[in-house]
């Protein structure tokens, strides 16, 4: 067995890349038949794997320690070599479109593979390389811009990942100069994200435009490869979200308000606290966190229990919050090896045990489909993924003892409560960039603006009225980082956190019944449309107008009667 310190990377020749993949596209457009043809598409899918798995080492080990000059000028070699490579696949991708062997294919690998193709060839242009190649720069300046963060507070200097705990502090006075203090940081390096951010806006508005689009929307959706919704659906879900999840979410925050005893609508730093003891904190620290998931995942099912013991035999988990490592969490995949990654900050909050639940899910569903052939098969679109990891969170819930101890019932209340609230939030963002990116002309304050009207609309819960620097102006949309680095990708978490309540609701009739959906939902991989995947699994659709109002309902009433007595 061999883990992740041992996996070897290498610096691999560009041309020679191209070279190969080239290759490839002359002997697809030559075979002589399915079975040559066949052949081919397996070789190109293996190399494929190894330059994404190549790609993804030196982005993860760089990632760890942005410091490291080595795997720096790595991941710069990446972001560089990437859109000159994806014109190589996107070579083979249009052969394989024209292939006379198309129906033998579709009946062997389904359908999904040539769907999927229709839509990457709809998505890319030689044209638009050296605006991707810039466009990734861009995206890798605001993260590291982010990474390097050192906020001064109380005498001591910590990244935002550090702060976190410190804006949960129970002590108003203690948390509100965390709050100021961090939004300081922002406000004082807000010059170079409204810089990094108005240089994005207009890169992709012409690259959406030089192919021959209205401006960047079309493209946008078209990279994020949405294959079974369109812009009219989702506008339709986030007129249900105003409709049905706000009131409910208003309310949470109300009540919320009553317990802290203080004014509604809340300042940001009241607004983090959800009881005056404290918000819910893990029952130990990191090796706890591990352990308590051990017992989860061994519990849940044996298909987990195999999966949970490989990533931590293997070291695929890098989890505390060190200086020089980049912010947030994510899950990757390591083709090669034929397993999934998990990046994430931990810093004592709540939020740890979501990353080894919600991180994991994503894992989870890699691990299952590790095999499948395409690779391209293995993993869904954005949205389909999310559902497997906030559901997993869900079922996480339930071992909520072993993770929190005598916190528990917080955790219950406050995971319940916390999805109502993130779906405004998701929401909010989504809109944002709709707005954005159909008047790409708006200058830095105006953007500022769009962001604080629509926090009227989806979030009145907040105060906005100066007294925390960056936030309280309605700027905090520049600390997401998906808006900089993936346009367009923040809905799939309001879509999923939907499905993810679902799931929510079959737990507390039947946890095993549940999980059996999960399981048939999940080993899908990335078979299908997303749409097609639930209805194959039995779960209703988040664009069905009853969906958001059932859940809704069902997540009010549980809250509204959740008991809380005893817990300050």
């Amino acid at each position: 067995m061999i883990t992740f310190d041992e996996m070897k990377y290498e610096r691999p020749d560009l041309t020679q890349m191209q070279d190969e993949l080239s290759s490839y596209v002359k002997d697809l457009q030559a075979a002589q038949s399915y079975e040559q043809a066949r052949d081919i598409f397996l070789r190109q899918d293996n190399a494929v794997r190894h330059i994404s798995t190549l790609n993804t080492l030196a982005q993860i080990r760089h990632d760890i320690n942005t410091k490291d000059a080595y795997y720096k000028a790595e991941n710069e070699f990446w972001l560089a070599a990437s859109p000159k490579l994806q014109q190589a696949q996107q070579d083979f991708t249009d052969a394989l479109l024209a292939s006379p062997y198309r129906p033998d294919f579709e009946k062997e690998f389904g359908n999904i593979v040539f769907l999927n193709a229709e839509i990457a060839k709809k998505a890319f242009s030689a044209d638009n390389i050296p605006d991707m190649q810039k466009e990734n720069q861009l995206a890798q300046d605001y993260e590291n811009l982010l990474a390097s963060a050192q906020v001064p507070f109380e005498g001591k200097t910590y990244t935002l990942s550090q702060m976190t705990p410190f804006k949960n502090d129970p002590d108003d006075a203690r948390r509100l100069a965390a709050w100021k203090a961090e939004g300081q940081w922002y406000k004082d390096h807000q010059p170079q994200m409204d810089e990094i951010y108005d240089q994005l806006v207009h890169l992709r508005d012409a690259m959406g435009r030089r192919m021959g689009y209205e401006g960047y929307t079309t493209l946008g959706y078209y990279r994020m490869d949405r294959n079974c919704y369109t812009k009219e659906d989702l506008a339709k879900f986030r007129d249900a979200v105003a409709k049905y999840v706000v009131p409910v979410a208003e309310r949470v925050y109300k009540a919320q308000a009553k317990r802290l005893g203080v004014s509604y609508p809340m300042n940001f730093a009241d607004a983090a606290l959800e009881f005056r003891s404290g918000n819910a904190k893990p029952a130990g620290d990191a090796d706890d966190i591990i352990a308590a998931g051990t017992k989860f995942y061994d519990e849940l099912s044996p298909e987990t229990s195999e999966f949970f013991h490989a990533m931590k035999d293997m070291k695929l988990m890098n989890l505390l919050s060190t200086e020089g490592k980049a912010g947030g969490g994510y899950c990757t995949d390591l083709g090669d090896y034929h397993m999934p990654f998990i990046f994430a900050n931990f810093n004592g909050t709540q939020g740890d045990v979501e990353v080894i639940t919600h991180e994991a899910g994503h894992a989870f569903e890699g691990w299952l489909n590790r095999n499948r052939v395409p690779m391209s098969t293995a993993w869904p679109t954005m949205e389909a993924c999310e559902c497997h990891s906030m559901s997993m969170e869900f079922f996480g819930q339930e071992w909520a003892d072993d993770f929190f101890g005598k916190d528990a019932r917080k955790y219950r209340y406050s995971h319940v409560a916390g999805a109502i609230r993130f779906i405004p939030y998701g929401t909010a963002v989504d809109e944002f960039q709709h707005e954005i990116y159909a008047h790409p002309q708006l200058t830095p304050r105006q953007r500022h603006d769009v962001w604080k009207k629509l926090c009227g609309k989806y979030m009145p819960w907040y105060k906005l009225d100066g007294e925390i620097p960056f936030y309280s102006d309605g700027e905090h949309w520049q600390l997401k980082h998906h808006i900089y680095s993936l346009p367009f990708y923040y809905i799939d978490y309001c879509l999923a956190q939907t499905v993810s309540l679902e799931f929510w609701a079959l737990i507390q009739k039947d946890l095993k019944a549940a999980w059996q959906t999960y399981m048939a939902y999940t080993e899908q991989g990335g078979s299908d449309t997303w749409t097609n995947m639930l209805k194959k699994a039995g779960l209703a659709s988040p664009f069905d107008g009853n969906t958001l109002r059932d859940i809704c309902e069902k997540a009010g009433k549980y809250l509204d009667e959740f008991d809380l007595s005893g817990i300050e």
